[in-house]
């Protein structure tokens, strides 16, 4: 039989589907190889995936390395603030506060083996009143010759300033030397300044070359032009002239009696207020000058309370006042010693002053040794200088008066300080 090319399809269609039965009625069981083989195959298509994946991997190109940056600031300076606490008043018996230097300041220049006075200005700031039986006692350093101790000068009340001079002696060799001291109460016990009492004054200076006389006021008194204000009076004077006068005095004495090589006496006009001035030849300031005096009332002369003056005039400028101190006779004296440095290069006219405080009967102001130091490297050398005129001999003619009372002690202190000087 044959089939045409039409039925052709339609035979191919049976065939399969007869096929296809025949195959449903196989068991569907699969055959272990078959089946190990598929997997086989499966597992190995895996690892030549996981192979090929490592293989890129490992061929990647290595990340490259970030650093971290971290950006420095400059450091940020923080303001810092100091808590102080408010003043308290001192509930100390005993408490003391340093005021000034009122001679020799701190680096001050002195000849070797001079003899100088150092004077302090302390202050009572404690509850306690000091008494005479205070002192200030030397504590270590160099003791400049010094006395272990020396008495309060007068009494000082809570609040009150006092000048506690002491009288030291520069040593044999140059160098800078420090000594200090404390003060010391009644019962013997010590204490300092500060706030907490802990704190020593002290002397520094130093001692290079010598001191010598730059100018001696003494030996040229007769040099100056001597006036009471109105007139002008001679040279010497004579002693008790209403008029005032001054004369040198050889071997006068002192209020506490001891007895000097000379003095001299410079008296106001007796009157009321009255005044005498001397004023001095120019000479020319060198660094490191310092006038030098010791003022005192004339021994005997009771009733003597006056103003000690130092001035000085440039050229035909005007007067200026160095310093002034108050002196009234209760028998001790007072070194002056006033930095003339401000002074340096000039040409400077000197006046000695005194001012009567009220009444002039028995004013006898005594100059001892005034005289412009000067530090030199060669020591003074002696020579023998004529009296321009006749001198005086004895204590003057101071009258002693029955009526000597006890007075408080002077107030030898600067008040006016050169206006071009700067002190430490």
């Amino acid at each position: 039989m044959s089939i045409s090319s039409s039925h052709k399809p339609i035979f191919l269609a049976l065939a399969l589907m007869v096929i296809l039965a025949c195959n449903s009625l196989a068991p569907t069981t699969p055959q272990p190889a078959a089946t190990l083989n598929a997997l086989y195959t499966s597992a190995a298509e895996t690892l030549s995936a996981l192979s090929t994946q490592g293989a890129i991997s490992l061929t990647m190109p290595p990340s490259p390395t970030g650093t971290l940056a971290i950006p420095t600031s400059s450091p940020i300076a923080l303001q810092t603030f100091t808590v102080v606490p408010p003043l308290q008043p001192s509930t100390r018996c005993d408490a003391a506060a340093f005021v000034t230097d009122v001679t020799y300041p701190d680096g001050s220049s002195v000849g070797m083996g001079v003899s100088f006075t150092k004077i302090w200005r302390i202050k009572n700031v404690g509850t306690c009143s000091w008494t005479t039986s205070y002192a200030l006692v030397y504590l270590n350093g160099e003791k400049f010759g010094a006395q272990n101790s020396v008495p309060m000068p007068g009494s000082v009340g809570p609040g009150q300033s006092i000048d506690i001079p002491v009288q030291l002696t520069a040593p044999n060799q140059s160098g800078h030397f420090k000594g200090y001291w404390r003060l010391r109460n009644a019962s013997g016990v010590l204490f300092g300044v500060g706030n907490s009492g802990e704190e020593s004054i002290y002397v520094d200076v130093n001692v290079s070359g010598y001191n010598v006389v730059g100018y001696d006021f003494l030996d040229k008194y007769c040099e100056a032009e001597w006036q009471n204000g109105s007139q002008t009076l001679p040279c010497p004077g004579t002693d008790g002239d209403n008029k005032g006068f001054v004369i040198v005095l050889n071997s006068p004495k002192l209020e506490n009696g001891n007895t000097q090589s000379k003095g001299l006496v410079t008296h106001p006009q007796m009157v009321n207020n009255g005044l005498i001035t001397g004023k001095y030849p120019a000479v020319t300031i060198q660094s490191g000058d310092r006038f030098q005096a010791s003022i005192n009332c004339l021994y005997k002369a009771n009733d003597c309370n006056m103003v000690f003056k130092l001035q000085y005039q440039i050229g035909n400028g005007t007067v200026q006042t160095l310093g002034q101190w108050n002196e009234i006779y209760e028998g001790e004296s007072y070194s002056v010693n006033v930095d003339l440095s401000a002074l340096n290069g000039q040409k400077v006219k000197f006046i000695l002053t005194v001012l009567a405080n009220g009444s002039a009967h028995e004013d006898y102001a005594l100059w001892i040794a005034p005289r412009v130091a000067r530090v030199s490297a060669q020591p003074p050398t002696t020579t023998f200088t004529p009296s321009p005129s006749p001198t005086a001999t004895g204590t003057g003619t101071a009258t002693p008066t029955a009526t000597a009372t006890s007075t408080p002690t002077s107030t030898a202190t600067a008040t006016e300080t050169p206006t071009a000087t700067a002190t430490p």
